[in-house]
């Protein structure tokens, strides 16, 4: 009778990693090191300290004592900050929607593969380079009743021509409407063309065959297909118009009075103007509320899908 011997068990040995190896990988993270860092205090860190302010009763200078929510009840006291959230309501209602139609109606213009394409896209893109100062310093030359539009028209012999919406405090939101619309309906047109350029082109062949007319096959497959661009749009451009400040300073400077006054500038006001910081620090807080509501939802229905 034999013996079987067990063969013995060899375990494997990892190969030593070489010390370029090792610092291949740790490069990186001593790269982005300084700038997650500075990320940290300087974002996180001053979100957490402007939250903490808002609780305190600081006016000239931070003071730390917790006094509750008494810096919120004076927000929602202030008639300013209820004609704020009134003109945050009719700018932003009005700039992503204007924004989306004209920069979904110039996408489908160039997916045409007209001419002049490669001229067209950039003149589009140009103001999305330029700073917001400089899109309201511009508008403010073009719209001031004395010296942009109305005295150009009046000089050209129409003499009733009359638009004064930059000094009417009824109509000087909507100054700020054109302004923002021309400068980010260009970057919209972009987003909704590389979404119209990722369709498969067989689906679009497939209902010509069946006989659909192009507006069909445009509201019934291609629009719908555009989902998350739609939804990507919305929140860059909620996001832009909720935090939009530089704009309506170097446009309207808040004015009239107080008619385009928006949460934005309103929080630079209390805060560095009016020496209300705790006020200022509440207002922000809003705003940053404002902003999660928008985003928060979007990242869950991103995570899910991908999930």
């Amino acid at each position: 009778m034999t013996t079987i011997e067990p063969v013995p068990m060899v375990t494997p040995t990892r190969p030593r990693r070489s010390f370029a190896d090792r610092a291949r990988d740790v490069l990186p993270k001593v790269v982005l090191a300084p700038s997650f860092a500075i990320t940290l205090v300087f974002v996180y860190g001053f979100i957490l300290w402007t939250v903490y302010l808002s609780f305190t009763n600081s006016r000239i200078l931070p003071v730390y004592k917790l006094v509750g929510f008494d810096a919120y009840e004076r927000l929602w006291s202030q008639p300013n900050w209820y004609m704020a959230m009134k003109n945050l309501a009719i700018f932003g209602s009005l700039y992503i929607g204007i924004c989306i139609v004209i920069g979904l109606a110039l996408a489908i213009l160039l997916d045409q593969r007209i001419r002049g394409e490669g001229v067209l896209r950039p003149i589009f893109l140009y103001p999305m380079a330029l700073s917001f100062v400089v899109t309201g310093t511009a508008w403010k030359w073009f719209l001031n009743p004395g010296l942009g539009l109305e005295h150009t028209m009046r000089s050209l012999g129409w003499e009733s021509f009359r638009f004064d919406w930059l000094v009417n405090p009824d109509m000087a939101i909507y100054t700020v409407v054109i302004a923002g619309v021309w400068q980010a309906s260009g970057f919209v047109m972009a987003m909704f063309l590389a979404g119209l350029r990722g369709i498969d082109g067989e689906i679009i062949k497939a209902a010509q065959i069946d006989g659909a007319p192009m507006t069909s096959i445009y509201r019934r497959i291609i629009i719908p297909m555009l989902r998350p661009v739609f939804l990507s749009a919305f929140i860059v451009l909620a996001h832009m118009a909720i935090k939009s400040y530089d704009l309506v300073i170097a446009l309207t400077g808040g004015g009239p009075g107080n008619a385009t006054e928006l949460p934005s500038t309103f929080m630079y006001s209390y805060t560095f103007t009016r020496n209300q910081m705790a006020v200022g620090s509440a207002s922000a807080v809003m705003m940053l509320m404002g902003i999660t509501a928008i985003i928060v939802p979007y990242l869950y229905s991103e995570l899910r899908e991908r999930n």
